[in-house]
């Protein structure tokens, strides 16, 4: 398996879709735990590092460094 590679304020896309219908998460917070925004409800969700690497995707977007 490929190392996912991820950082702060990147768009990711997860494999489930959030309820609202968008795909596109926001990354605002990493450490044990990594907290992401929905971007089209703008809905929060804190989830471990190790399960949020399972369910994402692939990086859409990268931050501006």
């Amino acid at each position: 398996m490929e190392g996912k590679e991820f950082a702060l304020n990147d768009v990711v896309m997860m494999k489930k879709p959030h309820p609202c219908g968008e795909n596109r998460w926001k990354i605002i917070r990493m450490g044990m735990d990594i907290r992401i925004k929905c971007l089209g409800c703008d809905h929060s969700v804190m989830i471990p590092r190790r399960q949020f690497t399972k369910k994402m995707k692939k990086v859409l977007e990268k931050a501006e460094e």
